[in-house]
């Protein structure tokens, strides 16, 4: 028989109680059915990676057994008694003015000596999506993190390098099981190359992705670390974090992040504005309001980096830090003083927007690159350039219809149907095999090609679903780019998962060079090795969420000849 008493066990622990009762009924003779039966239970769900969890690891495995989900069935009252607070939105003109001056020293210098430094820790930034890169330049992206590949990184650079882990598009528990295998494979390179290391993991702006199991990946690979740090500010995607509450800037107005489309993400979705109900949201399990600090606005403003060192020197281990700005400025002081903290022996583990990494590696921003400027002439490449898109977050949605107005007939749409596609894979690949020919053609006789997925978003019945139907449909993006008869001029992916699969699968990139941006906000890469398919192409990365109506149009209208 199996039992509680008040005491929460997880998987592990519950595994091995029961092995002893059922030790004990088989040295008796006397059967123990149930305890059998849960007992191959609790071995699935640590099958599943699920060793952490309770008998919420059980109720994990029917859903999957039986293909309910009881999350979705739940009455909201019973799920839970958290109640986040409410925020209205804020004007961006008087509420930014209202703000103390932005601190006037000069701190870049002073990271980029540390970053030269031969003991400062090479800055690896797990990214769960390809749109990390949207502030840096002259950097290296892995798309593969084997031995020879980071053993080889660690010994070419001193700053930095991001690796492309595409988690986001994983289950939790698949995601935090590849995250935690990256980070052994990171540390056995590093201490072969004699480097020391920090661990970022980029995760969108929006607050969208795998938390905690990312973090918990990370500590469980490498150990405990003195705190979480909680950074999504990101200004060229109008991200602001004021007072704790994390903001989305649409037009003029401050929109709590909690309001927005975003946070009705049907996998990754949140009800918490203020980063500190986000937490407890997310990871009430070990945070709570009393081990959560704030790095304030005024922190960093007033104090500067002396009292952003200060405050985290005093944070007790096992806490998370929520870093408050609203400008560029204010990243790179919180990041001269974060590196003065480390220096004294702190050590934390970031989970952060874009600008936290270019702001701890002291690189500030550069022009957005054109095609004069990678030396594309018309006469050496007379293709048309090849724009892909499966992002349907609304903004994505009101950029495609920017760019087809404004295009008009100088760009030839190709819209793949998903109903039809999700429908069957003979029909997929039917749809995917007309698609390619069509753009193939149009591409050779020099035209500009959108192939975008039909703008009706189709979800399943719970976050996994959700999330089947976004590998399905990130699927057949890839299999157009990766079938495609002729080389284009240039290739843009709209949105986090199209991206990182077309650079990945489509174009079969190891290692590429973020050359900069195509827009603010908006990462060219570029793929030079021999093994890659279309070697040296202009690669753009393009965030479903970042711009503003008119900027994919106005991309592509500088990328093109007429």
């Amino acid at each position: 028989m199996t039992f509680t008493s008040g005491v929460r066990h997880d998987i592990t622990n519950a595994t091995a109680i029961q092995g002893i009762v059922l030790d004990e009924a088989k040295r008796l003779l006397q059967p123990a059915h149930m305890s059998a039966a849960a007992h191959q239970l609790y071995l699935l769900g640590a099958s599943k990676g699920w060793t952490k969890e309770a008998d919420s690891g059980v109720v994990r495995i029917w859903e999957v057994m039986a293909d309910v989900s009881v999350s979705k069935s739940a009455s909201p009252a019973k799920q839970s008694s958290f109640e986040p607070r409410n925020y209205p939105s804020i004007p961006v003109r008087e509420t930014v003015a209202a703000l103390p001056a932005p601190y006037s020293g000069s701190v870049v210098q002073t990271i980029r000596e540390c970053v030269d430094s031969d003991d400062s820790p090479v800055l690896v930034v797990l990214d769960d999506d390809p749109t990390g890169t949207q502030t840096c330049h002259d950097i290296a992206v892995l798309t593969v993190w084997d031995h020879d590949t980071l053993l080889s990184e660690f010994s070419e650079t001193k700053k930095g390098f991001f690796i492309l882990t595409n988690s986001r598009a994983f289950a939790p528990n698949e995601a935090k099981k590849l995250i935690s295998g990256i980070c052994r494979n990171v540390s056995k390179a590093a201490i072969e190359a004699g480097k020391k290391f920090d661990i970022v993991l980029r995760g969108d702006s929006t607050l969208r992705g795998h938390i905690p199991e990312e973090p918990e990946a990370v500590e469980e690979a490498l150990g405990d670390f003195d705190g979480w740090i909680l950074a999504p500010f990101f200004f060229q995607g109008g991200r602001y974090t004021i007072n704790d509450v994390h903001y989305v800037k649409e037009g003029d107005t401050l929109v709590p992040a909690s309001k927005t489309p975003f946070a009705e993400d049907a996998t990754f979705g949140y009800r918490s504005s203020n980063l500190r109900d986000y937490l407890i949201e997310k990871a009430g399990h070990r945070f709570s309001e009393d081990n959560i600090y704030s790095i304030t606005i005024e922190d960093v403003r007033v104090g500067g980096p002396e009292r952003v060192a200060e405050k985290l020197r005093s944070v007790q281990k096992g806490s998370a830090v929520i870093v408050n700005a609203a400008d560029e400025s204010d990243m790179f002081v919180f990041a001269a003083g974060l590196v003065a903290a480390e220096n004294t022996g702190k050590r934390f583990l970031y989970r952060t927007g874009a600008a936290f990494v270019s702001a701890r590696l002291g690189i500030t921003g550069i022009e957005p690159l054109t095609m004069q400027d990678l030396d594309i002439k018309h006469e050496s490449n007379s293709a048309g350039g090849l724009i892909i898109a499966g992002s349907y977050v609304p903004k994505t949605t009101a950029q495609l219809k920017a760019l087809r107005n404004r295009r008009g007939e100088k760009l030839h749409t190709i819209e793949l149907n998903v109903e039809m596609m999700i429908g069957s894979k003979e029909a997929a690949d039917h749809v995917v095999e007309v698609a390619t020919h069509e753009a193939s053609e149009c591409i050779k006789a020099g035209k500009d090609v959108l192939v975008m997925t039909s703008r009706k978003l189709i979800t399943g019945n719970d976050a996994l679903s959700s999330l089947n139907i976004g590998g399905t449909v990130a699927a057949a993006l890839v299999k157009v780019v990766e079938n495609l008869e002729v080389r284009p001029r240039y290739i843009i992916a709209k949105g986090g998962i199209t991206s990182s699969d077309a650079a990945t699968k489509g174009l079969r990139m190891k290692r590429a060079t973020v050359l900069g941006q195509a827009a603010k906000g908006v990462p060219l890469w570029r793929c030079d090795e021999p093994t890659s398919r279309h070697v040296s192409v202009p690669y753009v990365v393009f965030p479903g969420n970042v711009g503003t109506e008119e900027t994919l149009a106005e991309v592509v209208e500088r990328w093109a000849f007429e």
